[in-house]
């Protein structure tokens, strides 16, 4: 434990002598686990200390807690929610929270009570499965400790909250709530507690506490747009767009009563039903045994939804009660706002900004439904888009650093972090220090980088294992090579993409590994570091394999003879392509248009801008084809999907942040704004509108202030920080 606490870890009883597994492995690496105990799986446990602080200690400036829990907390302070986290992390840099608490407290008695959750499954969703559970806190009031968990708190592990089926890869439970079991009042200082034990404090533990650097979520209330009543006790509820949350309401009904409730991102044929079987491999079926008193309910665990049906009781239910509890990083909608004349693309903004919100939790998430897991090469886009849409660096700065400290367990780092679900793919490892890159450039903020590099050289090193005599890779067979998702939008690329990969060269992981040279370089040379430039050969290296001089295209491997688009759209973006090919792909695009995966998209679209070609981005941006937003907004969505389209995929969740590409591109290429210089100390403004746009307006945060621009047939509006240089075009 760090020397700063002075307070203990507490834990129940039931975890104090479990041996704690070593979850962490390479993918393919074949690791016995046994079967995790079912008794301790979706673990609730009530902490709880009441105290008393009198008017001194109110008067500091500063009150705050400490806090932490392994798997998750939710605080109460006096009977109101506070927050709750933390972020999840490895025990060896296991985040706790600061929470300024002081307006929750009074003179006299107060009661801070924890709700503590282990979930026990192995999945991307939090770092569980590995037995440990517990708590600690410390209230300071300036540099005084007022409380601090020991062996004088109350505890006990409570059975309202029963876990139903586990879904969504292993990620969730349906929960089955039972208020007759519910321990009333329990977060209310006067609740008495005196048949509860005493807390157990563990004599040691192995976490190294790191204070989150980010902050705790916003949750707050939302009400529904339309509540419709299907018949006596059945309603159908619309929150009018996708969110994350939990759905909540109340009833007073006989005790024993059963209560069924049923959520989704979108309704059954016929619209008189939420489709809870969801097609993202989620069931959304909660359960409420009413106590036979006026009952709250809501579920611990977060959804993805829209929808909500309910059924039971008529006489017991309170439809003036249903509700949304929201949940996500703290998003100030008012800090990035781009509109224009063309009315698709704001609605495609919009879904894709609304797809951003809520797949920023305490982690990016892949997506908020099903894995609930950050993913390495998602976040190229989703902290991309993150940054711009916010004007909030952090929450991309701890996806970057918690990366790169996965390269305890490879060098050549894993796809999914946190989580104790192991997997590895090459393309988005290779992708990493492109992250570290635009972070900085955004940020300014050299020490990072000076601290990621490490990494990112043994990253390198990872890789190099792979090369053959001429420098390219050959059977990266360790990870997973991905090319594109889902499998079926990799433009018929023409290589054995198995676990692991069939024999050969390809190229895409080739182009990769030369865009990941080339970005190490540029860190190199930012730093002051010495090295051997050996991207010329490379680039000859990649030429004599791939390049196809007849058709001045790029092949899919060195026995292929085929031309995908994601073949080409790397050696384009990465500055491989000779000239003389530059139209020839250019054309291809034209001609394929989006043959790829929503992901795959915003690298098209980046290679475009790097080749002047901003017509035919916006064309595809604006397009109404079956692989387009367009698309997606004429399926009903709100927030961008996984796939272009719900069917394009077999089981497409409707709210995948990594489909948000249209943000940085628009707001970097089509309206051309840049950091010139890292950090924005010089901005960079090459506009390039389309011809259709009669007029627009932008308004987003940067580090070094906000910049406001307005169109208006042909008349600019401009408001950039001040002292800012601006670079234009000549």
């Amino acid at each position: 434990m760090s020397a700063k606490w002075q307070a203990d870890w507490l834990t129940d009883h039931s975890f104090i002598n479990v041996k704690k597994p070593d979850l962490y492995h390479k993918e393919l690496e074949v690791r016995e686990v046994e079967p995790h105990r079912t008794d301790l799986q979706h673990h609730h446990w009530y902490v709880r200390s009441v105290f008393r602080l009198d008017e001194k200690s109110l008067n500091e400036e500063e009150i705050w807690l400490h806090l932490t829990a392994d798997d998750y907390y939710k605080l109460y302070i006096n009977g109101e929610f506070v927050c709750q986290g933390p972020a999840q992390s490895d025990a060896y840099h296991y985040y706790f929270n600061r929470i300024h608490v002081g307006s929750s407290l009074k003179a006299g008695e107060n009661v801070i009570a924890i709700h503590v959750y282990y979930q026990g499954l192995l999945n991307r969703a939090y770092n569980s499965a590995d037995y440990r559970q517990g708590v600690i806190a410390e209230l300071w009031a300036g540099e005084n400790l007022l409380v601090k968990t020991d062996r004088t708190w109350k505890a006990k592990r409570v059975y309202d909250n029963r876990p139903g089926v586990a879904f969504g890869y292993d990620t969730q439970f349906t929960e089955h709530v039972d208020a007759r079991q519910s321990e009333r009042g329990w977060t209310e200082v006067g609740y008495d507690d005196s048949d509860w034990p005493q807390t157990e404090a563990a004599e040691t533990i192995d976490y190294t506490f790191v204070q989150q650097p980010t902050p705790v979520l916003d949750v707050y209330r939302k009400q529904p747009s339309d509540v419709r009543q299907l018949a006596p006790g059945h309603y159908l509820i619309d929150f009018g767009g996708e969110l994350t949350g939990q759905f909540a309401m109340m009833a007073h009904g006989k005790a024993g009563e059963e209560v069924q409730i049923w959520s989704g991102e979108e309704l059954l044929p016929g619209d008189q039903a939420v489709r809870y079987e969801m097609r993202c491999n989620c069931l959304y079926h909660d359960q409420w045994t009413l106590s036979g008193d006026s009952d709250f309910f809501q579920t611990f665990d977060y959804k993805a939804f829209r929808y909500v049906e309910v059924q039971g009781p008529e006489e017991s239910l309170s439809p003036a009660s249903f509700h949304a509890l929201v949940r996500h990083y703290p998003f100030d909608a008012q800090s990035c706002l781009l509109h224009s004349s063309d009315e698709r693309m704001n609605q495609i903004f919009d879904i894709c900004k609304n797809g951003v919100q809520y797949g920023s939790q305490e982690n990016f998430v892949d997506c908020p439904s099903r894995e609930k897991g950050q993913y390495l090469g998602d976040n190229t886009i989703i902290g991309h888009s993150h940054m711009l849409l916010s004007g909030d660096l952090r929450l991309y700065r701890k996806a970057i650093e918690q990366f790169g400290r996965s390269s305890f367990v490879c060098g050549g780092l894993m796809a999914v972090v946190p989580g104790h679900f192991m997997q590895e793919i090459a393309d988005f490892s290779l992708q990493w220090p492109m992250q570290v890159m635009t972070y900085f450039n955004y940020s300014g903020d050299k020490a990072f980088l000076q601290e990621m590099y490490p990494y990112a050289e043994g990253l390198l090193q990872h890789f190099e294992k792979f090369e053959r005599e001429d420098g390219l890779l050959q059977g990266v067979a360790d990870k997973w090579n991905l090319v594109d998702w889902p499998q079926g939008l990799r433009d018929n690329y023409d290589f054995e993409l198995t676990k692991p990969i069939g024999p050969g060269c390809h190229n895409v992981i080739n182009a990769l590994f030369i865009g990941c040279v080339r970005t190490v370089n540029e860190m190199r040379d930012l730093l002051g570091i010495t090295y051997e430039n050996r991207l010329p050969k490379l680039k000859k290296s990649f030429l004599d394999a791939f390049y196809d001089e007849e058709k001045a295209l790029f092949k899919d491997s060195e026995e292929s003879r085929h031309h995908a688009l994601h073949a080409n759209v790397l050696p384009l973006l990465f500055g491989i392509a000779p000239d003389q090919s530059v139209m020839a792909i250019v054309d291809m695009i034209q001609t394929k248009r989006f043959a790829c995966g929503v992901y795959f998209s915003y690298f098209v679209m980046k290679a475009l801008a790097e080749v002047g070609e901003y017509e035919l981005i916006y064309d595809l941006l604006s397009s109404e084809d079956e692989h387009s937003w367009g698309n997606m907004l004429k399926e009903g969505a709100t927030t961008c999907f996984e796939a272009w389209g719900k069917d394009q995929k077999w089981n497409t969740s409707l709210c995948h942040p990594w489909a948000s590409g249209p943000v940085p591109v628009l707001i970097e290429d089509i309206i051309g704004l840049k950091p010139a210089k890292p950090g924005w100390q010089e901005i960079a403004f090459y506009p390039q509108l389309p011809a259709s746009w009669t007029s627009f307006s932008l308004q987003v945060q940067v580090p070094t202030g906000k910049i406001e621009l307005s169109y208006n047939n042909g008349v600019w509006t401009e408001s950039f920080p001040p002292g800012i240089t601006v670079k234009r075009a000549e």
